[in-house]
């Protein structure tokens, strides 16, 4: 009897855990699959990545996060895209090398720079200024413009699909 009653307390636990992860994901987390190489190679196109909902509601993004948002243009498609600069920074890209606040960024995950230049411009109040890590096949800030916070959708933590990219960013 004592032993039933145990794997009884075990199945309750395991159950009420899961009911848990499951409001959890619906209510604070994505999982949308990414479309396009603009984050190759950390995150390829057809992989699932989690986003976290819920990360923006207090705090505002860092440069160098990874966020998914909804372009203006595109309200059904998700975006993820890393944050170069954030509100009051200074950017600009000079023949690909990117300079925020006159300091050039080191940018380690960059995969196929492109030669574009883009003017210095001063990222607005509640604004983030957005980069694919493949500068060459990204649509990102530099097409169009800086995206505004109430656009983002969270913070992007970790790939989840396929099993190989299982893992945080």
């Amino acid at each position: 009897m004592a032993r039933f009653l145990r794997w009884r307390s075990v199945a309750s636990l395991v159950l009420q855990l899961a009911v848990l992860s499951l409001l959890i994901v619906a209510f604070f987390m994505r999982l949308p699959q990414v479309s396009g190489l603009s984050m190759e190679p950390l995150i390829r196109s057809g992989e699932y990545v989690l986003i976290n909902t819920f990360a923006y509601r207090f705090g505002a993004p860092r440069r160098g996060e990874i966020v998914a948002f909804r372009h203006e243009g595109d309200a059904r498609e998700v975006f993820i895209k890393r944050v170069i600069a954030v509100a009051g920074d200074r950017v600009r890209i000079d023949r690909g090398r990117v300079y925020v606040n006159g300091a050039k960024l080191d940018e380690p995950y960059v995969r196929d720079a492109d030669g574009r230049s883009v003017p210095e411009i001063t990222v607005p109040p509640s604004f983030v200024y957005v980069l694919g890590d493949n500068r060459a096949n990204s649509e990102d800030s530099r097409s169009f413009g800086a995206v505004s916070d109430d656009r983002l959708m969270g913070r992007a933590v970790a790939g989840v699909w396929p099993p190989s990219m299982l893992g945080a960013l």
